[in-house]
């Protein structure tokens, strides 16, 4: 196999065992406030809000040593590691107790921030300036497909039923465990690039990149990247695209555990509002696969840039917004296990929070695959710490949604995200035009990128 042929090998092995992966756990996030509130009238006590707050709050502070450990440890063996603890949190809800849900919350945290950071140096390494765009579109939508499978098994698993028993939750987290298991054995396929560079590495620091695997040597790469991490996190590119990542950030927490709990509390669904869950899980991941795959594999026939995706993006999220203001109820998030009986603005239609459901997947894809394009376009040296900058600015901003998700009415979410969102577009379309100026000054071609 060719050189080329192998990275696209990689890429694709990369999306598929994160698709694994994420089928389990975003499925398992979809619902678990749902069954937790299920759960509350047992010795079980615990809150799916609060768990999703400690992962993200952890995740961003482990963010700041995890290119360290990936340094050390290398990008393969450190995902392979952090598969296994997602699976180890999800087997918590075969037996829920509510030491074991937190202590998981907190491990599954600093695996995810190594998780993160070793896929964003595969990433890299298996692109170039010419191929980053189509391989972060390839990896985004591969990724984006786990939202279909856990969700469509929810949905049918669960269609008609107003309670959760016990058998039903065994019954699908058993299924979701060994899922995320078989996504973590699937990264040992993942082969090495001869030329791969460890993170860290630079042309400044080329006194620690012979390629001795001693003790010595593994922990100056280790301090080299953490140096670099805090370096990184400083220069005028990355702290405007903290802005954008931050509303990423907002947005993650939203569709993936709020909306979701929302038309799960809807009485006037009926029935259905249980199963509605996942059939809105599956249409978030219809709209990212979309996205990943207009505006990641189509990429090199846009001459444009990433300002348009981002663009679009933002307008469809606004869209997604304003319709879910008008649609469900004010009191929707943190509405009692006997749901909310209110109205908002228009008789709960199932229709409208499926097409919101679609928009906010698609608009999500546009802002992810561009950042992921820009981080691996401007950082190609530095992969590494310039992905786990993102991911701990995305991490502690989910973390802070989560916790106010316990609090705050519907309407004050929304406007949250609608005042970062429009900042956030404003500071990526400035590093956008930095980025073209200094391609055109290397002479080279717009639509590359």
């Amino acid at each position: 196999m060719s050189s080329e042929g192998k990275k696209l090998f990689n890429i694709i092995i990369l999306g598929v065992s994160f698709m694994f992966i994420f089928t389990a756990f975003q499925s398992c996030g979809n619902i678990a406030q749902t069954v937790i509130t299920n759960l509350n009238n047992t010795d079980f006590h615990g809150s799916g809000y609060t768990s999703m707050s400690i992962i993200y709050g952890v995740l961003s502070a482990s963010n700041l040593l995890s290119p360290s450990l990936v340094a050390i440890v290398g990008p393969q063996f450190s995902m392979v590691i952090s598969g296994v603890f997602y699976s180890l949190y999800i087997a918590v809800f075969i037996q829920p107790a509510t030491w074991a849900f937190y202590t998981a919350s907190v491990l599954i945290g600093i695996a995810a921030a190594v998780l993160w950071t070793a896929q964003g140096n595969c990433l890299t390494e298996n692109s170039d300036e010419n191929t980053i765009g189509r391989n972060s579109g390839i990896f985004w939508a591969l990724l984006q497909f786990s939202l279909i499978f856990g969700n469509l098994y929810i949905y049918f698993a669960w269609q008609g039923k107003t309670h959760i028993s016990e058998s039903d939750r065994r019954t699908v987290f058993i299924a979701l465990t060994v899922i995320s298991l078989v996504g973590t054995v699937l990264f040992f396929l993942i082969r090495k690039q001869e030329d791969a560079k460890a993170p860290g590495d630079d042309d400044s620091a080329n006194e620690i990149l012979g390629e001795s695997s001693s003790a010595r040597n593994k922990m100056m790469r280790a301090v080299a990247a953490f140096k670099k991490s805090i370096t990184l996190s400083f220069t005028k590119e990355m702290l405007l695209l903290s802005v954008t990542t931050a509303y990423t950030g907002l947005v993650l927490t939203f569709f993936s555990g709020v909306y979701g709990t929302c038309i799960g509390a809807v009485n006037r669904f009926g029935s259905e509002e249980k199963s509605l869950i996942g059939l809105s899980g599956i249409f978030i991941g219809i709209g990212e696969i979309l996205g990943g795959g207009i505006f990641g594999l189509l990429s090199k026939k846009s001459r444009s840039g990433r300002n348009p995706v981002v663009m679009l993006g933002i307008l469809v999220h606004f869209i997604a917004f304003y319709l879910i203001f008008f649609n469900m109820p004010n009191d929707a998030p943190i509405a009692p296990m006997e749901g909310t009986d209110q109205v908002a603005y228009m008789i709960p239609s199932k229709e409208v929070a499926m097409l919101c459901s679609f928009l906010l997947g698609l608009g999500d894809s546009c802002f992810n695959t561009q950042l992921l394009s820009i981080l691996g376009f401007l950082y190609s040296e530095d992969s590494a710490p310039a992905f786990a900058i993102f991911k701990f600015v995305q991490s502690i901003c989910a973390a802070v949604a989560y916790f106010y998700s316990n609090y705050f009415l519907l309407q004050w979410q929304l406007l949250i995200m609608v005042i970062v969102g429009f900042f956030g577009t404003i500071t990526f379309f400035t590093v956008e035009w930095g980025a073209a100026a200094a391609l055109a000054a290397r002479g080279s071609d717009y639509s590359s990128i």
